[in-house]
């Protein structure tokens, strides 16, 4: 007997052409069975749907058919035409067809009602336009017209058969009140969760004064799919849900090419600048200079040629400018020229999930190389404490994707510690490369300082330097340290005109000594030559003396034997 597969059966799926609900399922919604979409009212159960027929017609040869029982169809493409889908063009090309089913308010009910004329309907136009996608919007609506829970049952088990039947993949949207279990949608409805191959829940409500949108899927027969809870945004382009990283997804290219800093001797202590792609975070208190070193990077990205974006939650693109240009940053010639993009989002409200979708689609449009946020604690404001994290992690995933090279600043809001700490995002960890600038407060003077407490991949400085501004632009001083505490400002100055001065004393000593060692050297020298010269003399001296000597003694020798000769006298007797 021939053995069954363990392996599970393959589920064909359709894609939504929603960005990351495909990856949630695993490559989109069951093909040729039933979703429900279930949510309460603005939480996109229409656009999603609008937008999986568009996808489909469009990009996978699957025209739809979108059944209307809330709203007209006139008023659906009206408020359609901002996401750009171009649906009656769809419409003139017979791969898009809108069914009108609105009940009237008046309608008065008598005798039996049923689906079957409204599926018999469908089917002609099912078959006329070969049709593989349909949306049926606000399936509760038609449910409500029905007298109890058995011929709601019966009709919607009519549907499902005949959307199986027919291998239609389809879409039912019906209205919740929430994620719990029993505000799904009014009891008698409940059993549809029950019957459909895949159910999806749609969550709008407002935090703190802040909107936020959540999906998730409940339920997708014979397939794995992401069961976490992830938020979405209605933007100009539709619906648009933000996942996390997946496991086993392709990790991005990474280089060894490295990026200045725009600050010389900061490159110098990175050992060579960012790394291509990194991720780079300044922390600081208010008046750290932190915008100084993004701007700094943004004016050296742009002399490079490379199309970069600043992000200023802070402040008006022209004020940018002028603050940067006093400490010799000019970046209004890279402003004319297109290079570079400042976008001011200062008094700007919203979740960060909109925070980061239209910071994505600014970037994309620009083309941005680089990427400036100054500063990503602003998606920490109030009403965002739950979802800001997230979204830093999701947006620094998304520069290293495209490879953009992204400076973050974060501000630090606790003037009362001087520790280094972490951002209100508490994305240090995610960081490539972690910068930290804070304040020194020596002899009634507040100077900067600058560290580097992480870069990863590279060797880099461990000193505190101070970082000093002026007209010119940017520099990093050494700090000097004296009984075991850091000297900046002043107290540096003092310190290096002390060490100046002791300098210049040694030298002078030593030159005073080396002078007075040519002295006594010469000295010697010359007691030296004259004591030569002495013993030289004495040993002529000598010499005449031993010869005088010798030549006396030869001579009377010589007289002696002279004088006996003279007297005659016996050689062997003499007298």
């Amino acid at each position: 007997m021939k053995r069954a597969s363990s392996s599970p059966p393959i589920v064909a799926k359709a894609l939504t052409g929603v960005t990351g609900l495909n990856e949630m399922t695993g490559g989109g919604l069951p093909s040729g069975r039933t979703t429900l979409l279930a949510g309460g009212p603005g939480s996109g159960k229409t656009i999603l749907s609008l937008q999986f027929l568009v996808h489909g017609a469009r990009h996978c040869d699957e025209p739809g058919i979108f059944v209307a029982y809330e709203e007209a169809s006139s008023r659906i493409l009206a408020n359609a035409d901002g996401f750009g889908w171009k649906l009656t063009q769809l419409q003139a090309e017979n791969k898009l067809y809108f069914v009108d089913a609105q009940p009237p308010p008046d309608l008065v009910l008598a005798g039996a009602f049923d689906l079957s004329g409204m599926l018999a309907a469908l089917e002609g136009q099912a078959e006329a336009m070969k049709a593989k996608r349909i949306v049926i919007d606000a399936i509760d609506i038609v449910l409500a017209l029905l007298p109890d829970d058995v011929s709601r049952r019966r009709e919607i088990c009519r549907l499902h058969d005949w959307l199986i039947q027919h291998e239609l993949t389809a879409i039912l949207t019906a209205k919740s009140g929430g994620y719990e279990a029993g505000s799904l949608m009014p009891q008698s409805f409940g059993f549809m969760q029950f019957m459909v191959d895949c159910s999806i829940l749609l969550n709008h409500s407002v935090v703190m004064g802040v909107s936020q949108r959540n999906l998730r899927v409940q339920k997708f027969r014979g397939s794995a799919f992401d069961e976490d809870e992830a938020p979405f945004l209605i933007s100009k382009r539709g619906f648009e849900v933000a996942v996390a990283r997946t496991l086993g997804r392709v990790d991005a290219n990474v280089t060894n090419e490295r990026v200045s800093s725009g600050v010389a001797r900061l490159d110098a202590m990175l050992g060579g600048g960012y790394f291509r792609g990194a991720s780079v975070l300044i922390t600081g208190f208010p008046g750290t200079a932190k915008t100084t070193l993004s701007g700094a990077f943004a004016e050296e990205a742009c002399r490079r040629g490379e199309r970069t974006m600043f992000l200023s939650f802070d402040s008006d693109g022209s004020e940018v400018v002028r603050n940067l240009s006093s400490v010799g940053i000019r970046l209004q010639p890279y402003v004319d020229n297109g290079t570079l993009s400042i976008i001011s989002a200062r008094t700007i409200s919203g979740s960060a999930e909109t925070y980061l979708v239209r910071i994505k689609v600014l970037a994309e449009e620009h083309q941005a190389r680089c990427l400036v946020i100054d500063p990503v604690s602003t998606l920490s404001k109030t009403g965002n404490e739950l979802t800001a994290h997230s979204v830093a992690e999701r947006l620094i995933d998304w520069s290293k994707s495209r490879g953009t090279t992204l400076v973050c600043t974060s501000l630090l809001a606790d003037m009362g510690s001087q520790s280094e700490g972490g951002s209100p995002l508490q994305i240090s960890t995610l960081a490539d490369t972690w910068i930290h600038l804070n304040y020194l407060v020596q002899a009634g003077e507040r100077n900067r300082g600058i560290s580097i407490i992480k870069s990863r991949g590279t060797a880099h400085s461990n000193q505190v330097r101070e970082l000093m501004l002026s007209d010119t632009g940017v520099t990093l001083a050494d700090a000097y340290t004296a009984g075991g505490e850091v000297l900046m400002g002043t107290l540096r100055w003092e310190k290096e005109s002390a060490e100046r001065v002791s300098i210049e004393l040694a030298e002078m000593a030593a030159k005073l000594k080396h002078v007075r060692l040519d002295a006594e050297e010469a000295e010697l020298e010359v007691r030296l030559k004259s004591l030569q010269t002495e013993l030289v003399a004495k040993q002529v001296e000598k010499a005449l003396l031993t010869r005088t000597s010798e030549s006396q003694e030869r001579e009377l020798a010589l007289g002696r034997g002279r004088m006996a000769e003279m007297r005659g006298a016996d050689p062997a007797h003499p007298q």
